[in-house]
């Protein structure tokens, strides 16, 4: 069975930083893209950023880019995305997933 459990989330004032985790099992994590995506309260989903199999190449949305990092430890079959500078307009649900699978989220919470 497939699982992807995301782990990290939390409140956090504005400024601060979070370090998200994507824990995969079930799969041969090492052959897989991974993304991680959010949903903002009361709207859809959006992408944040994306990793290839090997952690060679990465890319973000404009509206994180430079403020978060994302990563994989394929010898742990984990996924991390570091959150700094974060802003209240990063408060969401973060997801982790490939192209067939996502996690059930974690909640992040940007406020003072």
């Amino acid at each position: 069975e497939v699982q992807l459990v995301e782990s990290g989330g939390g409140l956090v004032q504005p400024g601060g930083s979070l370090r998200l985790s994507c824990a995969a099992s079930g799969f041969t994590f090492s052959r897989y893209a991974m993304n991680w995506v959010r949903r903002p309260p009361g709207k859809g989903l959006e992408w944040v950023s994306f990793i290839n199999s090997d952690g060679a190449y990465t890319t973000y949305a404009d509206s994180v880019k430079g403020r978060f990092t994302i990563s994989r430890d394929n010898a742990k079959n984990t996924m991390y995305l570091q959150m700094n500078s974060l802003k209240p307009e990063d408060t969401a649900v973060y997801y982790c997933g490939n192209d067939q699978n996502r996690g059930q989220g974690t909640q992040v919470t940007v406020s003072s």
